[in-house]
């Protein structure tokens, strides 16, 4: 159905694509693997429309074509669900899923009540009947967010349907849900491009894979032919040793919460030690991001929290920060980040004391800071001056590490570290998290990843609707441990 051939594309300054092959088959799910930065999501967007290739020929079913802008994609049966997502807060749901392809009458009136029901058909098959088409898409929750950006795609009824990390954000349910399907598509004949770095999926799913590094195909290969370990060499280039869980360290109590109760969650306590790596596990939805937001002065709470044993009651973000606190976000595109804005403004947002000088803001100051930072969390950019925006989810990540490292916490809480980056960098941000336990930090990690958590932490809270089901420390840390006391 699809072939693309020698396929290039550069930016200023990088070499995004060197003379890509690739080649989809109709009813197929073929998985596209690579590290963040290789080179994946600029190939989607070629296919998108959203980019114009520098060089190499696009065929279609056989057509050579140009797909100049989005509606040309749309025109030849192309949707795409796209890691960073599309949906506009302010509008419906229904609004979203059917954007410029509304059902409207002869006067050019949108049928509302045509394109609710078209809408209602849409999210029963996806198992999201609790969500009204009339829902404005600011009121829902990440993975329903997520739900609905796959809708949209699927209204097209595409021929060749590409998705970039498509369940960084779901449930397992909602996995399930969406895998079951990804194989009637596929069974219908509909070409699948799958982009995932949870390479479990990848096994799962695809029935072949093609590796992208450092911009260049390493090769298409039948997924039931590759291990795990070629997988990851072939993506990396090297070798990754297995992350030994950290272990459990005495340290001084840093953090201590008593009777917590907030918006989702209620009567959480729980200690925090210094040198610690304390895991919160549980169902996307069970209240451990709201959990993480009252302690960093987000979102209000009743209860009783000690910061070194003083009562603490953070009633702003610039509470925790001043008290040595840090707090990165689930969500790094809508509450971490700022896009349009430098790597070195982005690293120091949340520090500019420490690049100052009698209160005047001194840019060679943050820019020796910056580029420090960049050296060791390994951040790739062309220079301090380049848009975050522009950078890979891996490298974003890490940025938004670097902005908190530079405020020296004293208790760090990372909700979703790895979420959407490739298996590289998440070894390398393990390893951070790892030697900042060692200096004494108190580690607090929410991650919906059982084998990231796991090979994490040292002892483990299991949050169930809002309350602590249970806590896990040693050997008792297990995906069958965790998923009984987290499943309802």
């Amino acid at each position: 159905m699809l072939q693309l051939r020698q396929i290039s594309k550069s930016f200023p300054g990088v070499k995004a694509l060197r003379s890509v092959d690739l080649d989809v088959r109709a009813g197929e799910i073929h998985a596209l693997c690579g590290e963040n930065g290789a080179g994946k999501s600029t190939l989607m967007n070629i296919l998108a429309g959203n980019l114009q290739p520098d060089a190499g020929a696009i065929t279609i079913n056989g057509t050579d074509t140009r797909l100049h802008t989005p509606a040309d994609a749309f025109a030849l049966g192309i949707g795409i669900v796209y890691q960073h997502l599309s949906l506009i807060d302010s509008m419906s749901v229904a609004e979203n899923i059917f954007a410029n392809q509304q059902p409207v009458n002869a006067w050019g009136l949108i049928r509302f009540h045509e394109l609710y029901r078209r809408t209602q058909a849409l999210l029963k098959a996806l198992n999201l009947e609790s969500i009204s088409p009339s829902t404005t898409v600011s009121s829902l929750t990440p993975a329903q967010r997520q739900m609905v950006e796959i809708a949209k795609a699927l209204s097209r009824d595409p021929t060749l349907f590409i998705l970039d990390e498509p369940t960084a954000a779901l449930s397992e349910k909602e996995t399930v849900t969406l895998f079951m399907i990804l194989r009637s598509m596929r069974g219908a004949g509909i070409a699948i491009i799958y982009i995932s770095h949870r390479l479990e999926e990848i096994f799962r799913l695809a029935d072949r894979v093609t590796i992208i590094k450092d911009g260049a195909s390493q090769g298409t290969f039948e997924a039931k032919a590759l291990t795990r370990p070629m997988l990851i060499s072939k993506m990396v280039g090297r070798e990754l040793a297995n992350h030994a869980p950290s272990p459990e360290r005495g340290g001084p109590v840093v953090l201590e919460v008593n009777g917590l109760s907030g918006r989702k969650f209620r009567d959480v306590s729980f200690r925090l030690h210094a040198g610690e790596i304390l895991g919160l596990a549980g169902l996307v939805g069970a209240g451990r991001t709201e959990i993480a937001r009252a302690l960093f002065g987000v979102d209000p709470y009743r209860g009783l929290v000690r910061l070194h044993g003083k009562a603490f009651h953070p009633r702003h973000p610039a509470d925790a920060i001043q008290r040595a606190i840090a707090y990165v976000p689930e969500d790094r595109q809508r509450s971490g980040i700022f896009p349009s804005m430098s790597l070195r403004d982005n690293v120091i947002a949340a520090a500019l004391p420490r690049v100052s000088r009698r209160g005047l803001y001194r840019e060679q100051i943050a820019s020796e800071k910056v580029l420090a930072a960049k050296a060791s969390l390994r951040i790739s950019a062309t220079s301090l001056t380049q848009p975050v925006g522009l950078l890979s989810g891996g490298n974003q990540q890490k940025v938004m590490l670097a902005r908190w490292l530079m405020t020296h916490p004293e208790v760090l809480i990372v909700d979703e570290p790895t979420h959407g980056i490739d298996v590289g960098a998440k070894y390398e941000i393990y390893e951070l998290l790892e030697a900042l336990a060692q200096k004494g930090t108190a580690v607090l990690v929410i991650s919906s990843e059982m084998p990231e958590l796991i090979g994490l932490c040292s002892r483990l809270l299991v949050i169930r609707e809002g309350r602590i089901s249970g806590t896990l420390t040693g050997s008792e840390i297990t995906e069958e441990h965790i998923m009984s006391l987290a499943a309802i």
